[in-house]
C-alpha cells in the first residue's frame, strides 16, 4: 500500500500526470491511500490558484481512493521525528512530518516528489513516482 503526498510547487502539468499515475495504481490493486492532511493541503492550494483542471482531476483520484485518519500512534510518531530532525538541525514542516508519521504508523510506502525533505526521515520508505 502506499500513501500519496503531492506538493503543488510541481508543475501544474506534473500534477495531473502524478495523479493519473496514482489513479492507474489504484486500479491495478496497488492501494493508494492519502490522509485528511494532503487534501487540506491540495485543495486550499489548487483552490487559491483556481487551477480548475488540477482540482478535477485530484477529486477525481479521492473519490477512487481512501483518506487514512490522523491518530495518537501516528501524533506519536510525528513527535519522535520531530524531535529526531531538530535535535540534527534538519527540520521540515510540520505537515510533512504528520504525513511521514501517518505513513509509517501504518506500514505504508510514502509516494512524494518531495524526496529531499523525505528522506531525511528515518525509518520512512518514500518512492518517486514522477
Amino acid at each position: 500500500k502506499f500513501l500519496v503526498s503531492m506538493s503543488l510547487r510541481a508543475e501544474r502539468s506534473n500534477l495531473i500526470k502524478y495523479l493519473r499515475d496514482c489513479f492507474v495504481a489504484s486500479l491495478l490493486a496497488m492501494t493508494c491511500l492519502y490522509c485528511s492532511l494532503l487534501r487540506y493541503e491540495i485543495l486550499s492550494g489548487l483552490k487559491y490558484k483556481n487551477a480548475e483542471k488540477q482540482l478535477a482531476a485530484f477529486l477525481q483520484f479521492a473519490e477512487y481512493n481512501s483518506i487514512i485518519p490522523i491518530t495518537k500512534d501516528s501524533i506519536e510518531i510525528s513527535t519522535d521525528i520531530y524531535a529526531d530532525l531538530r535535535t540534527k538541525g534538519r527540520l521540515i514542516d510540520d505537515i510533512d512530518i504528520l504525513i511521514a508519521g501517518i505513513a509509517m504508523s501504518n506500514n505504508l510506502v510514502l509516494v512524494t516528489h518531495n524526496t529531499s525533505h523525505f528522506k531525511r526521515i528515518n525509518g520512512l520508505e518514500v518512492e518517486d513516482w514522477f
